[in-house]
């Protein structure tokens, strides 16, 4: 048996010490934070009429087969613990201009003909051709790389790739270019890109490879968890509960100890005497691993580009809008939002609050969530991350939230949607909250942008594992639950 020390109880953490508690191990995680769950984070507002509880992290679950494997990896039945609900449409998408909006579904074939009844029998096609590359670069990826530890360059180009998977992937090729040569429609080509973001990343530097994100979703579906999202960090601390893990919260960790090369044990605030340890697995942005906890830096300056963040507004709406669970409301111009988001200094581009954002709204259908006769939105924009460089914006600047909070529900009512004269409440979180509350660099939502290649799972010290949406194989609930998996896997079983 070892003792083992999980830094961070987010998803990546909690299921990471699920996994290594079911194989014998003594595991302890310390959570910074006085509530478990990281990102996957929750906030109820009371009012006269009842509560408002809102997802402040993630609202959409997808490839829900990979939290069954975990589940029932760790002893359990998911369904004995949540409620997944399908979700139909899993987005709409509402393109600039006017015109019919766009409703994606888990069913390949239903969501051509609703290509085709919408913008055009050559979309539809285009589309399908698409897919199928898409299908054969989502193959590629779950059987090379998903599920296995991926240290360095070398190790992606010692896989084993059959032709027309390095034909599919396009080494090189952006995931913009990706779509100009395949789709005709400019508003196709916008939904494309949206995808990029779901890594953090530009459309118009992020790797082809990522078309496997949108097969992902669209073909294994999009799904609810009913009570909202957060009742997966429940479950998951249920089951390191059952399993004998003890979990800490309230708990900030300061340092690894490696002397030698090998890791002994962890510091914590307060606490003179040190945490001893056989391994720890960091479930933290890995710029705080790099640059806080266990200086390395050459690993801290191959880190590469951080990735978006995002301001948020969570609303209470009186009535019902019709809305999907899911809405995009996408820009005139998204290039203009892109350079804004990231910058670009080369072209002396400083980052900034775009001014005609891709609006994102998700307003779930579950009376669990808010009072009868009002709704529950949790609105949310590209944002570039907080600080003072280039390529952030200093989110604490006095005035910027509320005026830019005002700005986005002007777009909204520009766009057919004005519940200005219809909100209960209004609360903001800027980037600069989510570097508080989750310790997450400038409020990046995923560490370094999307990638083939992420930061590895296994540190430079002998005994350090790093396990999270900033690592391999990248950020997003089911990714993050995969880097568990691998993680628990190079650890093996106690016995």
């Amino acid at each position: 048996m070892a003792r083992i020390v999980v830094i961070g109880a987010g998803v990546g953490g909690l299921a990471t010490a699920a996994r290594l508690a079911v194989t014998g191990h003594e595991v302890t995680v310390f959570e910074r934070a006085d509530t478990v769950g990281g990102k996957l984070g929750r906030y109820v507002h009371d009012t006269p009429d009842g509560a408002y509880h809102f997802d402040t992290g993630p609202s959409l679950l997808t490839l829900p087969q990979v939290f069954h494997d975990l589940f029932e990896a760790t002893g359990a039945k998911l369904d004995e613990y949540l409620d997944l609900t399908p979700l139909d449409p899993i987005v709409r998408h509402v393109f600039p201009g006017g015109g019919p909006t766009l409703d994606s579904c888990a069913d390949p074939a239903e969501f051509a003909a609703r290509i085709g009844a919408t913008l055009g029998d050559r979309s539809a096609a285009d589309w399908q051709r698409l897919w199928r590359r898409a299908a054969r670069v989502w193959e590629a990826s779950h059987r090379d790389i998903l599920r296995r530890p991926i240290d360095s360059p070398r190790d992606l180009a010692a896989l084993a790739w059959r032709l027309g998977d390095l034909a599919a992937i396009g080494p090189g090729r952006t995931l913009r270019g990706l779509g100009r040569s395949h789709l005709s429609d400019p508003r196709l080509r916008m939904l494309l890109d949206r995808y990029a973001t779901y890594t953090g990343a530009d459309p118009r530097r992020a790797p082809a490879a990522l078309v496997a994100v949108p097969y992902a979703e669209l073909a294994y579906g999009g799904w609810y968890l009913r009570g909202g999202l957060g009742t997966l960090a429940d479950a998951l601390l249920s089951r390191c509960l059952d399993l004998g893990v003890v979990v800490q919260t309230g708990t900030t960790v300061t340092r690894i100890d490696a002397t030698g090369g090998r890791v002994h044990g962890v510091r914590l605030a307060g606490v003179a005497a040190p945490v001893p340890a056989d391994a720890v697995v960091a479930n933290v942005d890995a710029l705080t691993l790099y640059r806080d906890l266990l200086p390395s830096p050459r690993r801290l300056a191959g880190l590469g580009d951080r990735s978006l963040a995002g301001f948020v507004l969570l609303l209470g709406v009186r009535g019902d809008t019709g809305l999907a669970h899911h809405n995009v409301f996408f820009p005139r111009d998204y290039d203009a939002e892109f350079d804004a988001v990231f910058g670009d200094p080369g072209r002396g581009i400083r980052a900034r609050p775009a001014l005609d954002p891709t609006v994102f709204v998700t307003v779930a259908d579950d009376p669990s969530v808010r009072p009868d006769g009002h709704e529950a939105w949790f609105v949310l924009v590209n944002a570039a991350r907080h600080g003072t460089a280039a390529g952030a914006v200093d989110w604490r600047r006095p005035g910027l939230a509320e005026a830019y909070a005002d700005r986005i529900l002007d777009v909204l009512a520009e766009r057919g949607v004005d519940v200005r004269d219809r909100l209960v409440f209004r609360e903001i979180r800027t980037p600069a909250d989510l570097d508080a509350a989750t310790g997450a660099p400038g409020g990046a939502i995923y560490g370094t942008a999307g990638g083939l290649l992420r930061p590895a799972n296994r540190g430079p010290a002998a005994g350090l594992w790093l396990v999270g949406g900033s690592g391999h194989p990248g950020g997003g609930l089911p990714m993050v639950t995969l880097s568990a998996e691998i993680v628990a896997q190079d650890i093996g079983p106690a016995w």
